[in-house]
């Protein structure tokens, strides 16, 4: 460390101040730090000390632009060496004066070294000396309009780009930007102050045993700098390696889903314009987070972010109490968001079910009405005659097939059935016939009496009418082994020849 500056951890006071600059140093895209308040209230000393607080950088050795193995291939003077050499060296504060010109804000071109030499000879401006230092800018406001472009530009992209008479070099400039003011000297220009982070004002102590610790500190760092400095060596070391492990473990912070929601309440609660206000609360949280060494964000966390960024706005007004408003606004806002999704959930759950049962009991019913469809066609078969005769109610018998041994002159038919029933009385009767038919030959007269007289007695037989007709008992039985004839007597008789 250089001996030349106050201890950072020996500033009594001024907590706001030293907090936004250690979250800056962790995370420098943050995007800087603008100081509002009175003059000697040690704005600048708490620069100067964070400068000294931070550990040494590497860079490649005679680069005029502080470049590393990370960015040197933006720059023209690094990529053109041979080799690199990689060496140390301690950060700074570079001044950034109000009454600079371009050429010494931007840097310039050796024009004749150049022409004679044809080679790219760069004289080193503010921009390249910030690169990867603190740009320090005291009264901010008072900067002239063409040089806040100038800074906007560096800051917006990281590269300062040098053109002079047809020659163009540029170079990497990523810097902490930090700006002091007083608010009675004039306001700044909208377009800067939207570009830096953080946001805060401070004012004097009025504290009487603050006032004398600060009195007698500076009195002691006056008459022997190295043993005051030596006292407060081990406390610097604590907060130097603090910012060490906040940078290390930085990109490995949780952000929950819920606090992005909480952010983006509170900014639209406020009316902030853009969402550059958004980005820097969410990194100024992380910062924190990581340099509490956690890996999470807290609600506190949060909180404490809202104020650095926040707290200069007309609806905060400079209030914690204001912050934890919003904040519980928001999280009343989340809960009531939740508790009608839920209720939604469940009446989509509701009708999700109702239409499923709706569709089951249509199922259901398309089922039993093709069930019942099945068994009247299967009735239907089975009344035709068709499919298996044992399942007929209507059949109990056997039929003897065509003889095989009937002669050619003669067909022999022999009908069996041993009983059929139907009718309400269930009355039976039984039917037993042998025909022996000769084709060539003419019954005589004694075959015509006893066919008449078989004829006669079986018509006298079906005149009851509870008694189903032998033609509608064997037509339903007996259909589905042959054909059948109705002879003169009308019966249903089936041929053999």
């Amino acid at each position: 460390m250089k001996n030349s500056s106050y201890p950072f951890s020996a500033i009594v006071g001024q907590e706001k101040i030293k907090k936004a600059l250690i979250l800056n140093a962790i995370n420098p895209s943050i995007g800087g730090i603008l100081i509002k308040g009175d003059r000697g209230t040690g704005k600048t000393t708490a620069v100067r000390a964070l400068a000294d607080l931070l550990p040494e950088i590497d860079v490649v050795e005679n680069c005029p632009f502080n470049c590393d193995l990370n960015s040197y291939k933006e720059c023209d003077h690094c990529s053109s060496l041979d080799e690199l050499k990689i060496i140390k060296k301690p950060m700074k504060v570079v001044e950034f004066p109000l009454g600079a010109t371009e050429d010494r804000i931007l840097g310039s071109l050796n024009i004749e070294k150049a022409l004679h030499d044809g080679v790219k000879s760069l004289e080193p401006g503010i921009l390249a000396k910030a690169h990867r230092n603190i740009l320090y800018i005291d009264e901010i406001n008072l900067l002239d309009d063409n040089l806040v472009d100038i800074l906007l530009d560096a800051a917006a992209y990281g590269v300062n780009v040098i053109e002079r008479e047809g020659i163009s070099l540029s170079h990497p400039s990523k810097f902490i930007l930090v700006g002091t003011m007083n608010p009675e000297e004039g306001e700044l220009r909208g377009q800067l102050s939207d570009r830096i982070g953080l946001t805060i004002s401070v004012s004097g102590i009025n504290d009487i045993g603050k006032k004398i610790l600060i009195i007698k500190r500076r009195e002691k760092f006056e008459t022997n700098p190295e043993k005051f400095r030596e006292k407060f060596k081990n406390e610097d070391l604590k907060l130097q390696n603090k910012i060490i492990h906040g940078r290390e473990i930085l990109d490995k912070i949780k952000v929950t889903d819920y606090i992005l929601e909480i952010i983006a309440r509170v900014t639209l609660y406020v009316s902030t314009e853009g969402h550059r206000s958004d980005i820097a609360i969410l990194k100024c949280a992380k910062s924190i987070a990581a340099f509490n060494d956690s890996s999470e964000i807290s609600e506190s966390y949060l909180e404490e972010a809202f104020y650095l960024v926040l707290g200069e706005l007309p609806q905060v007004q400079n209030s914690q109490n204001s912050i934890r408003r919003y904040m519980e606004q928001a999280k009343k806002d989340m809960e009531k968001e939740k508790e009608k999704q839920k209720k939604l959930e469940e009446i989509e759950k509701k009708q999700r079910n109702q239409e499923s049962q709706n569709q089951n009991s249509n199922n259901k019913d398309n089922n039993d009405e093709n069930h019942q469809k099945d068994n009247e066609n299967g009735n239907n078969e089975n009344s035709n005659g068709f499919g298996d005769e044992s399942k007929n109610p209507n059949f109990d018998g056997e039929y003897d097939n065509e003889d095989e041994n009937s002669n050619d002159e003669a067909g022999e038919m022999e009908l069996k059935n041993d009983s059929f029933s139907k009718g309400k009385n269930n009355n039976q009767f039984n039917v037993n016939m042998d025909l022996n038919l000769n084709r060539d030959k003419k019954p005589d007269d004694s075959n015509i009496d006893d066919m008449d007289y078989n004829q006669s007695d079986f018509q006298d037989k079906n005149n009851d009418k509870n008694d189903l007709t032998f033609n509608q008992i064997a037509n339903n039985a007996m259909k589905s082994f042959g054909e059948f004839e109705s002879d003169d007597m009308g019966l249903d008789i089936k041929k053999y020849w």
